[in-house]
C-alpha cells in the first residue's frame, strides 16, 4: 500500500516536538584534578531547573494538542469506517436485485438489452448506447445509476477513512514523541535536583514560593485582590472554583479535581461553571473574546509567553492564579511576572 503524505495535523506537531528537541539546555559542570564533575552552585540549579520546566511544559502542552487531535480522529474514523460498512452492505444489497433480475430473464430466454446493460463491464459506454436506441426504460436506468452512485460514495468513504487513520498514524507519533520531551526534561530536572541536599532542595521551594507571593501581593502581607467584579455570573463560579484549589499539586497532563497542570487548572474552573474550554493553553488563547490587559476582570485568561505555553485565571488586583510547575502548587502570581501573549474572555 502507498504511504500517505503526512497530514497538515501531523507535520504541525511533527515540527512542534523537533522545535523542542532542539530547545534542551544542559548543565555545564566543570571537572576537578581528578576528573570528577565539580558539584554545581544551587543558584545554578535553579536557573537549569526551571528551563528545563519550561521546556517541559512546552512540551507537555503540545502533548495534550496532540490528545486531543488523537481522540477526535478516533471518533472520526469510527464514524467513516461504519459509513464504509454501511455502503458496502447497501451496494451488496442492489448488486443482489439485478442479479436476481438476470437471472429472471435468462430463465425466460436470454437476457434482454436493458439486463445486458446492467451487467455491462462498460456501463458508460453501453448506456450511451441504451439511450440512442431507446433499449432501457427509465426506471431500470434510474437503477444502474443508482448503483453507480452507490458505488462511487463508498469508493469516497474508503478514501476518507483511510486519510483519517494516516493522519492519526502521524498524531499518535508526534504524541508519543512529545511525551518522550516532557519525561526526558522532567529526568534531567531531577537529576539536578538531586544534586543537592534535602536541605538546599527545601530551600529553593521555600524561596521559590516566598518569591511568588511577594510578587502576587507586592510586598504586603498578604494578597489583595481588589474588588473588581467578575466579568459574568459564569465567570465568578470559574473564579471560586480556582480559588478552591490553592495548594494543589501541578501534574502535568492533569484536569483535576486533585492536581492540574496550567490549562487543566482553567479548563476544570470554568467546566465547573458550565463551560467547556478548549484542553491547551494555545487552544484557550483562542477559545474566546479577545480584550486588552487592562480590560481584564476576575475569571478571564491570561496567557502567557509567545508561544503561549502557560496560562493561569486573572483574580483581580493584577494577580493571577495558576499551576506554576512540578513540585510548586496552585498559588498566587504577579500578572506582569511573565510576558503576557493574550488575555481572553470566555
Amino acid at each position: 500500500m502507498a504511504s500517505t503524505p503526512p497530514s497538515g495535523t501531523a507535520r504541525r506537531f511533527a515540527r512542534v516536538v523537533a522545535v523542542t528537541a532542539a530547545a534542551t539546555t544542559v548543565l555545564a559542570m566543570t571537572a576537578s584534578a581528578h576528573g570528577a564533575p565539580a558539584r554545581p552552585e544551587k543558584k545554578d540549579v535553579k536557573a537549569q531547573v526551571d528551563q528545563l520546566y519550561a521546556e517541559a511544559e512546552q512540551a507537555s502542552e503540545k502533548s495534550n494538542a496532540a490528545e486531543e487531535a488523537a481522540k477526535r480522529l478516533e471518533a472520526e474514523a469510527g464514524t467513516l469506517q461504519q459509513q464504509v460498512a454501511q455502503a458496502q452492505e447497501t451496494l451488496n444489497r442492489m448488486r443482489s436485485n439485478l442479479a436476481t433480475v438476470a437471472a429472471a430473464e435468462y430463465r425466460s430466454g436470454g437476457l434482454d438489452p436493458t439486463v445486458q446493460l446492467m451487467l455491462s463491464s462498460d456501463p458508460a459506454g453501453y448506456l450511451a448506447r441504451a439511450r440512442t436506441l431507446a433499449q432501457a426504460d427509465e426506471q431500470q436506468v434510474a437503477t444502474l445509476h443508482g448503483v453507480r452512485e452507490q458505488q462511487r460514495r463508498l469508493d469516497q468513504r474508503r478514501d476518507e477513512a483511510s486519510g483519517k487513520l494516516a493522519e492519526l498514524e502521524g498524531v499518535r507519533s508526534a504524541l508519543a514523541e512529545a511525551k518522550q520531551q516532557v519525561q526526558q526534561r522532567l529526568k534531567s530536572a531531577q537529576a539536578l535536583l538531586d544534586s543537592l541536599t534535602a536541605a538546599e532542595r527545601a530551600q529553593l521551594q521555600a524561596q521559590d514560593e516566598r518569591e511568588a507571593h511577594e510578587r502576587a501581593a507586592r510586598g504586603a502581607d498578604r494578597v489583595d485582590l481588589g474588588n473588581q467584579p467578575p466579568s459574568s455570573d459564569r465567570a465568578a463560579v470559574a473564579v471560586a472554583a480556582a480559588l478552591s484549589k490553592l495548594g494543589s499539586p501541578y501534574v502535568y497532563g492533569s484536569t483535576g479535581p486533585g492536581t492540574f497542570d496550567c490549562s487543566g487548572l482553567m479548563y476544570w474552573s470554568w467546566q465547573q461553571a458550565g463551560v467547556s474550554l478548549p484542553r491547551t493553553s494555545q487552544a484557550q488563547a483562542f477559545g474566546g473574546q479577545r480584550i486588552s490587559l487592562s480590560e481584564a476582570r476576575p475569571g478571564d485568561l491570561v496567557i502567557f509567553f509567545h508561544d503561549m505555553h502557560h496560562v493561569g485565571m486573572y483574580a483581580g488586583g493584577g494577580t493571577v492564579i495558576h499551576a506554576p510547575y512540578p513540585g510548586a502548587r496552585v498559588r498566587y502570581e504577579s500578572v506582569s511576572a511573565m510576558p503576557v501573549a493574550a488575555v481572553v474572555r470566555p
